[in-house]
């Protein structure tokens, strides 16, 4: 038996990067496959798009972000923006998810026209596994997440108030353009 779960991705600083990011994810959970498959649209072109859902580690339901996060009144939701309701960052939604590494550059990028997919079978075993390492032997419970995209045009001009660097990957990478909450389907 297959259990199915959902997320409608709507806009996320939408205003300030140019571009009204939207799309669909499901995640399909049938034996120790977890299939993910995300389709975007309207993202910044040719570029690069780190992908994850996001939650908190005591099982706490996370909420998508809104224009409301927008604690110093700058305009933009960043990434530290989004933790009072979102929680932090647990699972990339790269060429190896189960692996939980998040910091790199092998996620999808989107084409001219700002559209791309991703699809990707996880041994849900070993990303199990690895969760619960990392999160205090807390469970994956999909319905308990949010998804976000992140990525925006690198000549994007934005104000020295936006956070969000991680590693040596700056706010560019890492600001959130779209966000959806997962739904379990019957």
């Amino acid at each position: 038996m297959t259990t199915h779960y959902e997320a409608q991705l709507v806009p996320l600083n939408a205003e300030k990067i140019g571009s009204a990011a939207y799309g669909h994810a499901s995640f399909d959970i049938d034996g120790d496959t977890l299939t993910i498959k995300i389709d975007m649209h309207g993202t910044p072109a040719n570029t690069e798009h780190w992908e994850h859902f996001h939650g908190f580690p005591d099982g706490k339901q996370a909420l998508i972000a809104t224009a409301a996060q927008d604690a110093n009144g700058d305009g933009f939701v960043d990434l530290p923006e989004t933790e009072p309701v979102s929680g932090t960052t647990m699972v990339p939604f790269d060429d190896a998810p189960e692996k939980m590494d998040i910091p790199h550059d092998r996620y999808p990028v989107a084409d001219a026209n700002g559209d791309f997919s991703y699809e990707q079978k996880v041994p849900l075993s070993e990303l199990s596994k690895n969760f619960k390492s990392s999160f205090n032997d807390e469970e994956l419970q999909l319905d308990k997440r949010v998804i976000y995209i992140h990525g925006t045009d690198p000549e994007l001009t934005i104000p020295d108030t936006v956070q969000g660097m991680v590693g040596h990957f700056d706010q560019h990478v890492t600001l959130p353009i779209a966000t959806g909450q997962i739904e379990a389907i019957d």
